[in-house]
Order: structure tokens, then sequence, then C-alpha cells
């Protein structure tokens, strides 16, 4: 499995144990990448409301969040190995229950162990973990590239995952299947990628658990101020994203334009291929202008596409700003992670990475369920003025408030 992943281009500075890490990314984000697209849709051909499929996404992030919050605090103590292969047999059984029944409390339940792939993105505790441990697995001053790395990663393996989201149109032409059948056969698929990931976790040396000294104290204490300014303002720029997160998009074109997963699968492929290719770009760029300016700069211009999208006169040009907006709104992630585990002492990253992310995946909980009952009751294109407009503001703060705040390779 090293061999397979280093075949895909992965640094050779990286730590065996980083090539697995990596490995596991890719599988799980491929998973992420065709049930975001799929989820939607089949949650309306199961006769759900907006309001309905809204709370099923802002259960899982909830669910994300809580899981999230346990899984960090407990990590350095009952082993971040465990606690990675504990998250992928949730996500395993989240995606059996959506195989194997429409009850909408069922439906809800599964939601809530905090795995189901609601956006392209991570979900679950593995971000948090993964992150803390990352830095272990290569040099220092690569720390930023090989963030990049894991998230230009993901960001293929989503996108061959939303091309793969045309699959049951396939099933039901090719082998005559219903179309329950044929997505239910895709929420299995997603099941066995979270086995495969659990296996990757399964070879995990005991180098990424944290230094078993039990002089130094874990948990945040002199970035504590940072850490929860930066929380704050990721909460604004995450509950602007839960508006707007990717199976939202995948619901709204598919209400607004009529466009099924034969049609959204090569979109959010064209989306995963440019959110990639900014994810290399950012930590070249963050080499010359740094991390904050990096996220910044990217992020403004991204925000004002995203609110002209419900505003294009035809589908043709509203996938050219969707895929406009996503060839710069990401860069911001790499940048953001590495900048997180940068400001802190070591000892403090699993912490700073848990309650960052924690914030992040509460926040965006939040709205989608508003998201989905502003596009029933308001206007379809609700979700991407609001979210679009919170998300300027959380630019112009961050630049404002952080701009002196430097990690120590830029101090240097």
């Amino acid at each position: 499995m090293l061999t397979s992943v280093r075949a895909l281009g992965a640094p050779s500075w990286v730590s065996p144990d980083g090539q697995l890490i990596l490995g596991a990314r890719a599988v799980r984000t491929f998973a992420y990448g065709f049930q975001s697209v799929l989820l939607g849709v089949y949650l309306k051909q199961a006769g759900f409301t907006p309001g309905q499929v809204g709370l099923v996404l802002t259960a899982t992030l909830l669910g994300s969040a809580a899981l999230t919050a346990l899984f960090t605090a407990t990590a350095d103590r009952y082993g971040r190995r465990r606690m990675l292969q504990l998250s992928a047999l949730f996500m395993a059984g989240s995606g059996a229950a959506f195989a194997f029944t429409t009850a909408y409390p069922i439906l809800i339940l599964a939601s809530l162990t905090g795995t189901v792939g609601a956006t392209s993105g991570e979900v679950g505790p593995f971000l948090s973990l993964e992150q803390a441990i990352l830095p272990q697995t290569c040099p220092a001053e690569r720390r930023t590239r090989l963030f990049s790395y894991y998230n230009l990663l993901g960001a293929l393996a989503g996108s061959l995952g939303a091309l793969f989201a045309g699959t049951p149109a396939l099933l039901q032409r090719g082998l005559g299947l219903d179309a329950p059948t044929a997505f239910k056969t895709m929420f299995l698929t997603y099941g066995a990628m979270a086995l495969v990931a659990l296996w990757l976790f399964a070879r995990l040396s005991p180098g990424v658990e944290a230094a078993a000294d039990p002089g130094v104290r874990t948990g945040l204490r002199r970035s504590r101020g940072i850490i929860l300014k930066l929380s704050g303002l990721f909460a604004i720029d995450h509950l602007a994203g839960g508006l707007v997160i990717q199976s939202l998009i995948a619901f709204y074109f598919h209400l607004r334009w009529g466009v099924g997963p034969e049609v959204l699968g090569p979109i959010f492929l064209g989306v995963g291929l440019l959110q990639a290719a900014s994810f290399y770009a950012a930590g070249r760029l963050a080499e010359r202008i740094g991390l904050i300016n990096t996220m910044v700069f990217s992020h403004l211009p991204s925000n004002i596409l995203l609110m002209a999208i419900p505003l294009a006169s035809s589908l043709p040009w509203a996938i050219a700003l969707l895929l406009a907006r996503h060839a710069l709104s990401q860069m911001d992630v790499p940048t953001r992670q590495s900048y997180v585990v940068a400001v802190v002492d070591p000892e403090e990253r699993i912490a700073a990475t848990g309650v960052t992310n924690i914030v992040r995946t509460v926040s965006q909980a939040i709205t989608p369920v508003i998201s989905g009952v502003a596009m029933q009751v308001v206007g379809l294109g609700v979700p991407f003025l609001v979210g679009g407009g919170m998300k300027i503001v959380y630019d112009l703060l961050l630049l404002a408030m952080f701009r002196s705040v430097r990690p120590p390779e830029e101090r240097r």
C-alpha cells in the first residue's frame, strides 16, 4: 500500500505513517465525493422535503462535532490509532444504515454518527487526529507543503468520487436495476471504502501517538487566546459554509436546472480538480506572501463568485461561476491547517486542531437546515447570497486581527 501511495506522487520525505494517512485520506474522500453528490437527490427520491434533507445534513455535522470533541479529548490517553479505527467503523455503519432503510428516524441516528459524507471534505474526527499527527511525519520546513499535498490528494480522490456518482444511472441502464436499488448499492460501496480506511489505520506504528512524557501537559495553555480568537472567526466562516455545502449545491442544481447525478457527477469532478490545483498552488504561494495573506486574498474573490451563482441566467453560466469559485475558495484550507499547528506548541496541537475543527463543524451544522427551509420558503438562491456575504466579513476580520501573528518560518 505504501508503494501504491508513493506511485500517486507522495513526497519521499514523508514517513511510512504519513504515507498510510495519505492513503486513508484518499479512500475516504473518494467515498465522500460520490455520497455528497447523491445524498440530497436520494433523499428527495425517497420523498423527503428540502427541510428534512437539511435536517439530515445538520444531524451529520452535529454528530461530527460531538465525535470530534470526544475523540480528541481522549485520543492521547487511549491512543490516536484506536480512535481513527473506531471512526472508520462508524463510517462503515452509517453507509450500511442508508443502504438498508429509508426510515427517517434511523437515517437521523445514522447521521448522528458524524461520518455521513454530506460534504466533499472531511467529516468526523479523522481530520483533527490526522492534523495533529502529520507534523510528526515530515521535516518542519515541509509542513505547509505536506498539508497542501494532503488536501490535494483528498480533492483529487473526491473529484473522482463525484464522477463515480453517475454510477446509479449506469446501473439502471446496464443492469436494469431500479433507482432505489442502484442508490443503495452506492451506500454499500461507501461502507466498503470505510473498511479499507480501517485496514490502513490498523497498520500505523506507535510513532503516531503522543509522547509518553508524564511531565508534559497536553491541552491549550500558552496559545489559548489565539486559538479562541481563531475559533470565533472560523465559526463565522463555517456558519456561512453550512448554507452552501456540496450536498446542498448539488440539490440546488437539481431543483433549479433539473439535472441529475449523470450531470452533477462531471460538474463536481471539475470542482474537485480545480480544488486540487488550488491546494498545490496554496503551499507555493504561502511561501512567498505568507499564510494569512494567502488565506484572505484567495478567499475574497471566491465569495463574490459564490454570490453570483444564483444570478446566472443559464445552466452553463451557473456551472462556470461554480467552477471559478472553487478554483480559489479552498486555497485557505491547507494554509489554515498549517497555521493552526504552527502557532501552538507541539503538545497543544491535538487540542488546537480539536477545538478549531469542533467549532467549525458545529457552526456548519447549524445552517444546512436553515438553508433547506430558505430554499423552500424564500428562494433557491438565498443561501448563496447570505453565505457569500458572511464569508467576506470573515475574510476582513481575519486579516485585521491576525496579520501580525506569524508562524515561526515567517518570523525568520
